[in-house]
């Protein structure tokens, strides 16, 4: 019988101390019982917004806590958060077999549009075209939304693809690249019913 996909998380150094916990099984109706719970304090308060987006949208129960140098910057919290994410997904999603593997999100916000694409392989890479103008939304640097996606998927071992198609809003633009991955990630580990590794090698 299946099982929720669960983890616990915790990266300490000496920038940050992040502690996560992950259900990904947490979407309406799953067969576990499980209700979905989100709680994210980074520090960081537009980084929050779009972790929580993200939980929400792909189904997933998210308890997240970072402690971190803000007193610095914002670099080493939304770094090390999106590597503690990567971390337990990855833990939770255990080895890759039965699931779709694949998985294709599009987010619209208002006037902004986003398409993510995910492959759980184990052969991470990424690649994002945001598009964003402005320095900064809220207190997070714009230039660590692109380096969240990447550090999410270095260290959950995937490759992700994520476009802003359009938009003139830097806030609809990146909330909708993060609701499109979140789509993505739905449907990648969707359970297929069967107890297959996804690939022609035999092996992922």
């Amino acid at each position: 019988m299946a099982h929720p996909r669960t983890a616990q998380v915790q990266r300490v150094t000496n920038e940050t101390k992040i502690d996560v916990s992950i259900n990904l099984d947490a979407y309406p109706g799953n067969a576990f019982g499980a209700k979905q719970e989100i709680s994210v304090s980074t520090g960081i308060g537009f980084l929050d917004h779009m972790f929580h987006a993200l939980a929400k949208h792909s189904g997933m129960s998210l308890t997240l806590k970072c402690e971190g140098d803000l007193w610095i910057d914002d670099h080493h919290s939304a770094e090390d958060c999106a590597i503690a994410l990567g971390t337990a997904f990855k833990q939770a999603l255990g080895e890759v077999r039965g699931i779709r593997r694949y998985g294709t999100g599009f987010a619209p916000l208002d006037e902004a549009l986003s398409r993510a694409v995910i492959d759980i392989c184990a052969r991470p890479y990424c690649f994002t075209d945001l598009g964003l103008r402005r320095e900064k939304i809220g207190d997070l640097s714009t230039e660590m939304l692109p380096h969240v996606f990447y550090s999410f998927a270095i260290a959950s071992g995937v490759t992700l693809h994520v476009d802003v198609l359009r938009g003139e809003n830097d806030h609809h633009r990146a909330e909708s690249a993060f609701k499109a991955l979140a789509l993505a990630i739905r449907q990648a580990i969707e359970r297929t019913g069967g107890d297959d590794i996804p690939s022609t090698k035999g092996v992922l």
